[in-house]
């Protein structure tokens, strides 16, 4: 509340939010669309490797030439238009610049990004969530000795998440579940790049026209991106991953406070505070007509007579026994909403959502059965899919982190369904992501 008056409030006063962002695609892309319109906020840079591909995303979001023509930062800081480059680092250290915009994808170069950022004195909205799930503890914790903020993405579901339980908890509800939903059949763990096309009923020759990164898809398909977003939920919201890893329950919007509640009292839950993923149809292929395949949801519990009565008197949906209700978001606008998180960094010195403990870590599970020296390929690709353990659990196996799953020659042959752990991988310590993870594997006790 209030953050739009305190923009204007900054527009007023000749003294807007300076904000850089690394990264053109869609997510940065979205962002660039909103900004542009948001008073009190100056898009000082974009970096990309690609100039050109940043200059067609500023175009397409209707950004006018005169926008971006800065001919270097101080001269975008003088005039208010934005500077174009490939010099990521030089966009972090811009004189004046109040926020980095870190939406890469790339793990081991949004690391990279944050502590450069850190050191720069520069806060950090890391819609990477990808270097969230593999380290955004240690990342937490440097930001926080730097004196500068990190933060998740609003727009982006683990922030709507975080929104959502900070409510209930503010309010004076237990959180028994948050989460998300997706679309989930079992069989969808198996899915390639060769077969992603398929499974959304899109055209290979659309798809290759139009530019689409299949293995990208193909990482939200197979549940490596549920995983990943809901490791860094239970970071930033001290609640717990299923031991056995997500269950994507299919759960109709009226189903979510019954089935999300602990098997103890008839739901599906372990116990009380767990993340979980629900699934948008049934396991037989049929669609759920009342699903929450692009939202987010929270279950709470009532917990008193008095609250209970009040959950019936005001229509809330709740289970058979009253105790239990939900509250849900239906959609998310990704980087249309990240806004957000720009003013609360740069007004309030506030994260929206931040891990703040190692909970939830993601591990690197055979796709198939996976010969000695066959090649690891990553989030989204042939070998390998993510799957959510308890940090706990993942430490004590050696499982080697989604994030760093590719690249890497297998010493061992992997069974389908088995983790691939630090052990069965030639790597050097040197690795700068390699390096970084072992540091948090090594200072940072999971809870």
């Amino acid at each position: 509340m209030n953050l739009s008056r305190m923009l204007a409030a900054r527009q007023a006063d000749g003294n807007p939010v300076r904000v850089g962002i690394i990264g053109a695609g869609k997510f940065g892309s979205m962002y660039l669309a909103q900004a542009i319109r948001t008073p009190g906020i100056h898009v000082m840079g974009v970096a990309d490797l690609d100039v050109q591909r940043a200059r067609e995303a500023l175009k397409r979001t209707h950004w006018t030439e005169d926008q971006y023509a800065a001919r270097s930062f101080e001269e975008a800081h003088k005039t208010g238009a934005a500077y174009v480059t490939d010099d990521s680092m030089a966009l972090i250290n811009a004189p004046g610049l109040d926020i980095i915009v870190e939406a890469t994808g790339n793990p081991a170069v949004g690391i990279r990004h944050a502590l450069e950022a850190f050191n720069a004195g520069v806060h950090v909205a890391m819609v990477n969530v990808e270097a969230d799930a593999l380290a955004g503890p240690l990342l937490a914790r440097e930001a926080a000795s730097a004196g500068v903020v990190y933060s998740l993405a609003y727009g982006d579901q683990p922030a709507l998440i975080v929104e959502l339980v900070d409510w209930a908890r503010t309010v004076g509800f237990e959180v028994i579940a948050a989460g998300k939903g997706t679309r989930y059949q079992p069989n969808l763990h198996q899915s390639t790049p060769a077969t992603v096309w398929d499974h959304y009923g899109i055209d290979a020759a659309h798809a290759q026209s139009n530019l689409l990164n299949a293995q990208m898809f193909n990482s939200f398909l197979d549940g490596t991106k549920s995983a990943i977003e809901m490791a860094a939920v239970a970071n930033a919201c001290a609640l717990t991953p299923p031991s056995g890893g997500l269950a994507f329950p299919a759960l109709a919007l009226d189903e979510l406070a019954d089935g999300l509640k602990p098997r103890a009292d008839g739901g599906l839950l372990d116990g009380r505070g767990m993340v979980e993923v629900v699934a948008s149809e049934r396991r037989d292929g049929s669609p759920i007509e009342q699903n929450l395949r692009w939202g987010v949801y929270v279950s709470f519990a009532g917990d008193t007579e008095y609250a209970r009565t009040c959950f019936k008197e005001y229509g809330c949906v709740t289970d058979s026994s009253g105790n239990y209700s939900a509250m849900w978001r239906p959609f998310h606008l990704i980087g249309l909403e990240l806004g957000l998180t720009v003013a609360n960094l740069a007004l309030r010195a506030e994260p929206t959502g931040v891990a703040d403990a190692w909970r939830g870590d993601v591990a690197a599970v055979a796709k198939f059965d996976l010969p000695a020296g066959k090649e690891l390929d990553g989030e989204g690709g042939y070998t390998v899919w993510g799957k959510l353990m308890p940090a706990k659990e993942s430490l004590a196996v050696g499982a080697l982190p989604i994030g760093l799953a590719h690249g890497f020659t297998l010493k061992n042959a992997i069974k389908q369904g088995d983790p691939v752990r630090w052990t069965d991988i030639d790597f050097s310590e040197d690795d700068f992501a390699v390096k970084y993870r072992r540091r948090m594997e090594s200072e940072i006790q999971p809870s």
